[in-house]
């Protein structure tokens, strides 16, 4: 009952500490590797670099595959680009390996003690914070790991278990059992652990580990599938092209090792000095980095695989509809998902600056299409306010970037001020529907200027949103002197207006209505120049 109770809390700390330590890194370096994925440049061979770097980086080959189907589904990545990432992950994941054939178990309090201490009272510098629970999870995990061996050495002593263990000489039960503990586990890592843990225990004989460990290949595809279900079919294809390239490159090793397994296994030990763990952790390195150089070159044939197995087009999509966010909750990817809410934020902004030109045009020719279409896009700018914000309040709940958990306030605002954006739109609809049932006209004179007004306005908002999606700060001065002509130019509409007024060329019907539009439209400025200052740290001081 000890051995059992050991190896289950043994088990426990090995996994908590592996997904704080992941967690950890994805918080720390999250929102910088977020920048280079950004780039995925099309040659394949820098992909798998970036994904090789970026998995080792995050210590979990499951984000990064999870990330680059949401990447995928999402549009900000082309299916040709995903599978080098793909590739990548499965060498970058064998790190982890690597780090865990140390018996770094000694000194595990130590990394325990440094933690705690970063993490409960360095709480001002988040960063710092961040990165004491790596070294936490990190102190955690070789805790876990000692109790697990040292459950697995008494186990030694009990005849049941050994016997048990040791049946497993059928390679495709190996192989079964290695694929279901890591579809369970959803970590490739942990479960190549454990086998390091069995072997350097001589629990299980060394051929065996290798087809285990062949199995964990397959069933770490399971977290990419979990996350395409309910996504396009694009995103489909990259987690098929993940399950494809892992089984194509296992059935090939599975191969060469019935064929010369005890070579194999001689060679690995040779390279790792005979110590069974170590070995293990090279054959998993060796391994994946044979697989993807043998697969490399058929990266066409299997992006064709996976279309042709997955076929056909996605299925025209609801009226409202979320592009970038949302979806399936195991595609969320909290290293991507800022970068997403603010691509799904231009394209509303770009939906309400679109639709409060069309409502200025119904001004002149009040066709009731474009009105309807008007008030239409309202109601898909008032769906995207709501869908847009709960998710933000689901981000603010998750774990994050320092910087990503900064961004997330100014977001909510970002929301808002497109939203009245639209409103503004639909407000001048109302007043050209005004207009054209009370056959009420514009002078040319204020016809020109609502239209020189308007010319202003877009100018402003188109500034407004590339500083904001680009996060770039060239449009800053044009954007405050835009903002204060804006503002001059509605004082100087509003003297001409009584002016006309006094002259008699204009009615007081089309007088209010001409200085709502103007009062509107120079609201609407004050949004855009929101919307640019919400990538600031402070509001830049007025000329």
């Amino acid at each position: 009952m000890s051995i059992i109770i050991s190896l289950v809390g043994g088990l426990g700390c090995f996994l908590y500490g592996m997904k704080m330590m992941s967690a950890g890194l994805q918080k720390v370096a999250g929102s910088r590797m977020r920048s280079i994925l950004e780039v995925f440049t099309k040659n394949r061979i820098i992909g798998v670099l970036v994904g090789t770097f970026f998995t080792a980086l995050i210590q979990s080959s499951n984000a990064t595959t999870v990330m680059v189907v949401s990447f995928v589904n999402s549009g900000l990545m082309k299916l040709s680009q995903a599978p080098g990432i793909i590739f990548g992950a499965n060498i970058g994941t064998t790190v982890t390996g690597q780090l865990i054939a140390f018996d770094l178990a000694d000194i595990a309090p130590l990394f325990l003690f440094t933690g705690v201490i970063l993490t409960m009272f360095i709480k001002n510098h988040m960063t710092i914070s961040q990165l004491g629970e790596v070294i936490l999870g990190f102190g955690i995990l070789f805790m876990g790991i000692a109790g697990i061996s040292d459950a697995l050495t008494e186990a030694k002593e009990i005849p049941e278990v050994v016997q048990a263990l040791s049946s497993l000489k059928n390679p495709f039960s190996a192989f079964f059992v290695g694929c279901i503990a890591t579809a369970i586990l959803q970590s490739n890592s942990a479960t190549v652990g454990i086998i390091m843990l069995l072997a350097r225990e001589g629990l299980v004989e060394l051929p065996v580990c290798l087809y285990m460990m062949l199995g964990c290949n397959i069933g770490c595809t399971m977290s990419a599938i979990l996350a395409s279900i309910g996504c396009k079919k694009d995103a489909k294809r990259a987690a098929m092209i993940h399950l494809l390239f892992n089984i194509s490159g296992t059935i090939v090793c599975a191969v060469l090792l019935t064929v010369m397994g005890n070579t194999m296994v001689n060679f690995f030990m040779n390279i790792s000095h005979n110590e069974a763990g170590r070995m293990i952790a090279n054959a998993n390195s060796l391994i994946k980095v044979c697989q993807v150089f043998l697969m490399l070159p058929f990266t066409n044939l299997l992006v064709k695989a996976a279309c042709l197995i997955i076929q056909g087009d996605d299925k025209t999509e609801e009226e409202f509809e979320l592009v970038y966010i949302g979806g399936n909750r195991h595609a969320f990817s909290s290293a991507t998902a800022v970068l997403q809410v603010v691509h799904e934020l231009e394209r509303m902004a770009g939906m309400a600056v679109e639709n409060l030109n069309r409502a200025m045009k119904t001004l002149k020719n009040h066709e009731q299409k474009e009105l309807d279409e008007v008030y239409r896009v309202e109601k898909n700018i008032d769906f995207l306010n709501r869908e847009i914000t709960n998710y933000l309040i689901h981000l603010n709940q998750s774990m994050l970037s320092a910087n990503d958990v900064m961004s997330i306030g100014p977001l909510f605002h970002v929301v808002n001020d497109i939203e009245r954006i639209g409103d503004h739109a639909e407000n001048i609809a109302d007043s050209s529907i005004m207009m054209r049932d009370d056959e009420v006209t514009f002078s040319k004179e204020g016809e020109k200027e609502l239209e020189h007004m308007l010319g202003m306005v877009q100018k402003i908002e188109k500034y407004a949103i590339e500083m904001f999606a680009k996060n770039d700060r060239q449009y800053l001065s044009a954007i405050l002197e835009l903002e204060d002509q804006i503002d001059q130019e509605e004082r100087n509409l509003q003297k001409t207006h009584v002016t006309r007024l006094t002259q008699d060329k204009c009615t007081p019907e089309a007088g209010m209505i001409f200085l709502d539009i103007i009062s509107g439209l120079e609201r609407v400025a004050d949004h855009a120049t929101n919307i640019a200052f919400s990538i600031l740290d402070e509001e830049p001081e007025e000329k």
